[in-house]
């Protein structure tokens, strides 16, 4: 589920991050307090809105959940989709999602700027979101009834997950389609690969990578091992609708795959920079990398990076257009702050936020295409002009 990265803890994608263990408690009164520009009578205005509260509030009042409002309320204050307060189950789940492993409805969510509602990006093939008949573009709505919006995309993926045997109910709108509907969907545990990989025609190795998690760089490396045994002349990377993921992952596929040099570098508010190189080590086959309007963070770095090196040439359509970085930093009492730090440049010093890289070769999927799950070689105009591009160099 972004909700690994949605894309599954957004963009739950979606995202490039940088895990900063930075453990300090952060009181209650401490937050309210003096500090950060807050005013000075913040605290007695939140006590007036408690006490009003406690009087005449018509039912019985959760004070855990009253508390944890607040935590979730100043974070959601910021007006970043990307920036959120994770209580302590929350914070869980993103810890499992970005392992690789977790268990669901095996949907890759994100948050649709245009319209700031949870957007499904990929079903997994085979997952109980796939059989349940969801598809990229739908858009999540409720959840168990409880209406969400990208504001409440956290929620929505720990509602949407849970022990598998057990049910969950989603309310889907099909924009395409004008279509509003439910749909009751059994979780499963979701073991999944996030790559696969197959030798097409000519020698041609074709590797898709759906999400940058603790488990892609390995399961990158065995594959790419599996078609050099298969003796591949070229490579064809599959990064559509892959929301992002881990910088740390992403970085190491990138350092395979171009010379030494660059790779990304991120910008904080201070102007502090990071950057992240790599070696003389080279991946030496022709290289292209497949890429849509749902490619976003990692795949960004990774496509931003092979094109500023010249390394392979990209096919498809731009790209999402998501160039910022998320940090985590547990609170202390097992919640956490996922917190947009820095924005990251490719080598050649762009910024991709809200822009998209754009491909070598522009290739659109005819519009009855764009929904379908997998698609057949033969249907598959973008991976067709990958091939193309490939044979020319061969």
């Amino acid at each position: 589920m972004e909700n690994k990265k949605t894309f599954l803890n957004g963009l739950a994608l979606g995202m490039a991050i940088i895990i900063f263990v930075n453990i300090s408690f952060l009181g209650f009164k401490t937050v309210m307090g003096m500090s950060g520009g807050i005013k000075l009578g913040t605290n007695q205005k939140v006590n007036k809105i408690i006490s009003y509260l406690n009087k005449f509030y018509v039912d019985k009042i959760d004070m855990e959940s009253l508390e944890e409002g607040m935590y979730r309320g100043i974070v959601g204050g910021v007006g970043d989709p990307y920036t959120v307060y994770m209580d302590k189950g929350q914070f869980e789940d993103f810890q499992i999602e970005t392992s690789g492993r977790y268990a669901g409805i095996g949907v890759v969510v994100s948050v649709d700027q245009t319209d700031k509602l949870i957007t499904v990006v990929s079903p997994f093939e085979g997952s109980p979101g796939a059989k349940a008949g969801l598809l990229p573009g739908d858009k999540i709505i409720k959840v168990n009834d409880f209406e969400v919006t990208g504001e409440d995309l956290n929620e929505a993926v720990s509602m949407m997950k849970g022990p598998a045997g057990t049910k969950v109910k989603v309310t889907i709108y099909r924009k395409n389609e004008l279509e509003t509907f439910e749909t009751e969907i059994t979780r499963a545990n979701i073991d999944y690969p996030t790559v696969s990989h197959k030798m097409l025609e000519n020698s041609i190795g074709y590797i898709q990578i759906i999400s940058f998690d603790e488990v892609t760089y390995n399961q990158f490396m065995d594959a790419y091992k599996d078609l050099q045994k298969q003796e591949q002349k070229a490579m064809i990377i599959d990064l559509r609708n892959n929301p992002g993921g881990l910088l740390n992952v992403v970085t190491k596929i990138a350092d395979q795959l171009i010379p030494e040099g660059l790779i990304v570098y991120t910008e904080d508010k201070n102007g502090k920079r990071d950057t992240y190189m790599s070696d003389a080590n080279e991946i030496k086959i022709p290289l292209v990398l497949l890429v849509n309007e749902n490619s976003a963070s990692a795949s960004e770095i990774l496509s931003g990076a092979v094109k500023d090196h010249n390394k392979g040439k990209l096919v498809g359509t731009t790209t999402f257009g998501k160039g910022l970085v998320q940090s985590l930093y547990p609170i202390g009492d097992g919640s956490a702050i996922k917190i947009t730090i820095s924005k990251y440049y490719t080598p050649s010093g762009i910024c991709i936020q809200g822009i998209g890289i754009e491909p070598d070769y522009v290739v659109e999927l005819p519009e009855g295409l764009r929904s379908k799950l997998s698609l057949e070689e033969d249907e598959d105009s973008q991976l067709k002009k990958a091939i193309e591009v490939l044979k020319e160099q061969l």
